[in-house]
Parts: structure tokens; sequence; C-alpha cells
């Protein structure tokens, strides 16, 4: 995964580099001044006070709010992303979770199937919407662009359009960029909104950018940071390193200045130009370098190593603008050198830059209300980790800090959302399996810091959930519906396999002359001889006539290919040790339905448990060899054929289905508040 791809709405650039944390591009970003920001904040806060008397008569007079036919005034929807049922069902047994327990005895607890592929972005768009991949069209985090096969974020797209205004017979030029979310259909809480039921949906993925509605919204998977990436961290120090490229970041020596190390923070696209907008800072050191003293915009900040400050808020001046980010340092002393780890910039939540709430005034409001917190999409930082800029404790330390923000915000919500629906979804159990699942399996290849110490990580992590819950429980009323779930479940990542790698041995994939191995994005493919290749977690194309710009098959030849393939793959084995790996290669022309069928990958790949696309596979490298160790501390994933890793469903009232499925959130949430599904919406009123 060595892409960077900012999508600079407001240039139109595309600048390639190296990889993002998770593994996708940038979302965009479009240059807004601070000032017009806080501005705009202020206005529409003062437009809402002056205007809220008549919305409450508006209200009254045309009958709107919660019908009397409702079977409850209030739903609480929390997501525990990636909470494996074999893991709840074990640990509920041993005694460690009380309250989900009494849940599932008092309630219902119940696997909770998932979609194809049991990846975050696609089946939290299921659960919005109620449909299947084929009807709301996120397949991956990743797709293809079909006029160059470059990998592309799946989840947005950046528009820029141009008018031309004749001023005193001058023509001048105007540039509007926008970021729109590719999602299609709708979450059920916007029909929710049309039928009077007010909801607060604090960071549900696949939200951005968010989408007006009867409600407030708080953006989560895909939010970018101000460099317009994934989140990119950067990791400063005294000793130079073999390369200043790290997946998901970058690293770079400190520049001596008297007794201070000093450095430049990078951070939004300048207008008009390829460089960065940066921020020069000075980091001195002291107390053998123990604690440190960090000089930024004027701004001092004290330091103690292996310790995280509080948010520190970045001011990146553009002439007479400024934009506003936010992020945290972390004083890293190691093996005799004094380093310096930065976060990836998130969005200033008091002054966005970028749209990260609807209403604007909402994040504001929340900063406001319980401090500043993290706006990026994925904000654990798993590839600072990977990289070894963070350590086991470190990420821990991270994760759990952006876990209490998402706690304290919830709850405020909570108490305020007297009628209607509370959603929030909790990822500190999702990025901790990913990081520590090596401590469960004994035979995973990638290395322990401390078994003693971080063994027990994912089952303390599973009990703070619980924790979590029983604290949720006591702030129901009696009517209240309570529905947990999580979107998938996990399975250990030991082995790498790369598709493209295993197509261009098949002979479906071809590579310029004289390459045995090709490079990233797919730039070394002979696209006049391919017939097939891979971009992504789990899907392969065929390189289609009239669809990929340099493709090559026929409709006939390419359900040839697909049988074959199918049939190939899931015969092959492991040579390690001859274990088979793919459970199952599943053809999207019969897997979904609906408009957008046609934009999924031709084929998906669901594994066994051990094995997952290998990094450099996704976005597009050909390796030298298909097998491979994962010796990353990301160990634990999802991306294996979905049957086997269904999530978990409780609810404080009866679940009448015996297989809920996670499209069956959307219309029982919407039946409970009396209001009819839509005919499109595939699941099935469940409590």
């Amino acid at each position: 995964m060595k892409i960077k791809l900012f999508l600079i709405v407001a240039l139109g650039l595309f600048l390639p580099d190296l990889a993002q944390a998770y593994i996708g591009p940038g979302a965009g970003f479009a240059f807004l001044g601070s000032t017009l920001v806080f501005v705009l904040t202020i206005g529409m806060a003062l437009i809402t006070i002056l205007f809220w008397p008549l919305q409450w008569i508006w209200k009254k007079a045309t009958n709107k709010g919660i019908s009397k036919n409702a079977r409850t005034r209030r739903v609480v929807i929390v997501g525990l992303d990636g909470l494996e049922p074999k893991l709840v069902d074990q640990f509920m047994a041993e005694g460690h979770l009380p309250n989900l327990k009494e849940l599932a005895e008092t309630g219902s607890f119940k696997r909770l199937g998932t979609t194809l592929p049991a990846l975050s972005p696609v089946a939290w768009s299921s659960f919005q919407t109620g449909v299947n991949p084929g009807a709301h069209n996120i397949f991956d985090f990743l797709t293809r662009d079909k006029r160059n096969c470059l990998p592309q974020l799946a989840s947005t797209e950046t528009s820029t359009t141009e008018r031309v205004f004749k001023i005193l017979g001058v023509k001048l030029k105007k540039q509007k960029a926008s970021v729109n979310i590719t999602r299609k259909s709708q979450p059920f809480w916007k029909i929710l909104g049309k039928h009077g039921v007010f909801s607060n949906i604090i960071r549900v993925p696949i939200s951005y950018p968010p989408e007006k509605f009867n409600g407030n919204v708080l953006s989560a998977m895909c939010t970018p940071d101000l460099k317009g990436t994934q989140g990119s961290f950067s990791f400063f120090s005294t000793a130079k390193r073999a390369s200043d490229k790290s997946t998901g970041g970058e690293t770079r020596v400190f520049e001596k200045r008297g007794e201070a190390l000093c450095g430049f923070i990078e951070g939004p696209p300048a207008p008009g130009k390829v460089e960065h907008l940066k921020i020069l800072f000075s980091l001195t050191p002291s107390n053998n370098n123990q604690t440190a003293t960090l000089q930024i915009n004027d701004e001092i900040v004290s330091l103690e190593a292996d310790k995280f400050s509080d948010w520190v808020e970045l001011e990146f001046k553009h002439g007479r603008h400024s934009v506003m980010g936010i992020a945290r340092f972390c004083l890293r002393p190691l093996n005799g050198e004094i380093s310096l780890y930065i976060s990836p910039i998130n969005i200033h939540p008091e002054k966005p830059a970028l749209p990260i709430a609807e209403p604007i005034t909402f994040s504001s409001w929340l900063a406001k209300k319980n401090g500043l917190f993290g706006t990026l999409g994925l904000m654990e930082d798993t590839w600072g980790r990977n990289e070894l800029a963070l350590d086991d404790a470190r990420f821990l330390e991270q994760t759990y800090l952006t876990h209490n923000e998402r706690e304290q915000m919830f709850f405020d919500a909570l108490e305020r959302t007297r009628e209607g629906l509370c959603i929030c979804v909790f990822d500190a159990s999702d990025r901790i399996q990913h990081m520590f699942w090596r401590y469960l399996d004994e035979r995973h290849p990638s290395p322990l810091e401390d078994r003693a110490k971080f063994g027990s990580t994912i089952r303390e992590m599973y009990k703070k959930m619980d924790d979590l819950i029983g604290r949720v429980q006591k702030k129901l009323k009696s009517n209240d519906h309570l529905i947990i779930l999580s979107d998938h479940g996990f399975a250990s990542f030991r082995r790498c396999i790369n598709l493209n790698t295993w197509l261009m041995k098949e002979g479906y994939l071809h590579l310029k002359d004289g390459k045995t191995a090709g490079a990233d994005y797919l730039q070394d493919v002979d696209w006049s001889k391919t017939k097939a290749f891979a971009i992504g977690l789990t899907g392969i194309y065929i390189n289609r006539i009239g669809r990929e710009s340099k493709g090559i098959v026929n409709d006939a030849e390419a359900e040839k290919i697909k049988l074959e393939i199918s049939r190939k793959l899931e015969q092959l084995k492991d040579p390690a040790d001859g274990a088979p790996t793919v459970r199952k290669v599943h053809d999207a022309a019969t897997s979904y339905k609906g408009l957008y069928t046609d934009e999924a990958p031709d084929l998906i790949v669901g594994y066994h448990p051990g094995f997952r696309v290998s990094w450099d596979s996704i976005t597009g490298t050909v390796e030298p060899e298909i097998f491979s160790d994962n010796l990353k501390a990301w160990s634990g994933d999802h991306h294996v054929d979905p049957e086997l890793i269904p999530g978990i469903l409780f609810s404080n009232k009866k679940v009448k289905k015996d297989a809920p499925h996670i499209t069956d959130i959307a219309p029982t949430v919407l039946d409970l508040f009396a209001v009819k599904k839509p005919a499109y919406m595939e699941g099935e009123v469940i409590i």
C-alpha cells in the first residue's frame, strides 16, 4: 500500500506519493479560510436560536413529530465495530461481560449476518440503508478508476465546476470544488427525519461528507486529515533512517539549531501550488531526554517521555487567511536517540476547513461542550504502529484517548435525545483486535513486545465495552429500545497472498517486456495482454471491452475467465504447509442485486481464516512471490469469507428472527417509530 493520492478539489490535482493509513487515498481537501468558517458557524448558530420558536410552532401546526402509533419514543443504538461472537461467548461464559450476559438473558443475543465482503464501509452502508452493496454502491475501501485503473477511494468523489462571468467586458473564471459521498440509497435516519423523528448520529462509518436531514450528524470513516489523506503521521528523530518514506506517514531527521531540535509540520496544500503549507516547530529536550519543551505557533507545550500531549491547535497561514488543525505529540526517547511522533493533523472541530458535521455548527458545539476532539475518519494510527513510530503501549493510549472522547460526546448526545434516535459507533474494538490479535494466535509470525503485559489486551477491551453498555443501560427509560451490534467478526491474519502476482503466474495479467515484478498502481502492466487484475482488499476485475479504457475481454470470454479464476483460486494451497487459502470466490453478478451491481468487482475473494490479500497487492503491486508472512503488528482481520465472521446483535427486547442480518436494522428502527419501510429496503422487521 504505497499510495497517497491528494484529491485536492480546490486545485483539481492528483499527487501520488506514499501509502496512507488503513488503505486509502485521501478524500479531498478544499481550502477554506478558518475566519470564514468561524463567521459561518456563529451566523448559523444565531439563526438557529432566532428561528427556533418559529420551527417549534411550525412543527406543532403541521403535526410533525413521533407518531402516536410508535412503539417507543426513543431508540438507542451502540455500534461496537468488529466485536467477535466467539470471543463474546467465551468472555460471557468466563464472567467477564456481566452486562451483555444480562441482556442476552432478558432480551436477545444473536449472530448478525454481515455483507459480502465483510468490510466496515460495506457493512455499515448496509446498516444505514437496509440494502445490499449492489443497491448502495460501496464494495470496498478502494475501487478502480475505469479510465486508468488507478485505485481511488470508494466512498467519495471530488468534482470541480467552472463558471465564467463577464464584468465590464472582462471574463472572470470561478471554480467551485465539491466532495460528494458515493454511497447511494439513503440512511434510515433521513427517512425518520422526514416523518418528524429527530436523530443524533455520531461517527457512523460512511457518513462523510455529511448529508442534510432533520437531525445532527458527525462524520466518521473516510473523513480526511488536513493534508487530504486518510491519516499521515510524522516522525522526527536525531537518528538517521535508511529512508524517510514510511507507509502511512513520513520520517524526518531533526535540524539542530543550538540546543533546539527543529522541523516543519506539513499541513494543507497551498492554493495554486504543489507544496504544502508548513509550520516551524522547535523541541528542547531536558532531564536526560525524559522531558522536552515544544514551541509551535507561539505556543509552548511541555512533553513527558512516552505520554501523549493534549490536542495542540495548529494554524497554517496563507496570506491573510489561515487554516486550523489539531494534533497530538508524543516524545519518544529510543535507543539513546530522541524522537517526536506527531499524529495526523486533524480538521479543527470548532473551525472546520471541510464539512465534517451537519449542521456545520454541530462539531463546534460538541467541541465547546466537551473540549477538542479528533475528527479524522480513522483516528487510531495503525500505520504509525506498523512502522514502529508507536509501540503497543502508545497505540493503546492513543486508542483509548479517542474512545474516551467518543464516550463523552455520546453520553452528552444521549442525555439531549429525550425522544427520537441516538446512534454512536465505537472503533476501539476493531482497531485493538487488528493490532493485538497476534497475542491470541501463537502461530502468528509477527513479533510480540511483551506477552505478559499485552496478552490480555483484547479481553480487557471487551470488558471495557461491557462496562460502557452497563452505563448506557442506566440511562434508559422503561420503554426505550436498545440495540447493540457489530458489523462483522474477526480472525487471524498470518499469511499474505498477492492476487496480482497469482494472476500473472496464471497468465491472466501480463507485465511489460523485461519485467518480472511490477510497480505500484499497476504501472508496469501490459494492458494489451491483461485479462484480469486486482484492486482493493477483496476484488478482482476483468479487463472488459467497453468498460475499462484499455479493455480486451468480451462478455462471453469474461464469463469463462471468471469461472476459471474461481475454480483455480478455490484450489490454491499455501506451499508452506498445504493449507487451503480461499474458501469461496463470489461472482458479483449473482451475489448482488441493484442498480450498481455493474460497479462492483467482477469477483469477490472470500479467504479462509489466517489468509488475506497482501499489503502490496491492494494498490496494484506485482511482487515476485505469491505468498509471504504477515510480519506487521496488524495481525487480525475480517477480510475472510463473510459466512465465517458474522457480527453480534444484542437487544433489550426479544428478536423474533433466528438469523438476523445487518440489513434488518434499518426497517426495524423505522417500524419501532411507526414509519413504513420503503419498498426498496431488503431487510425485515425483527423486533
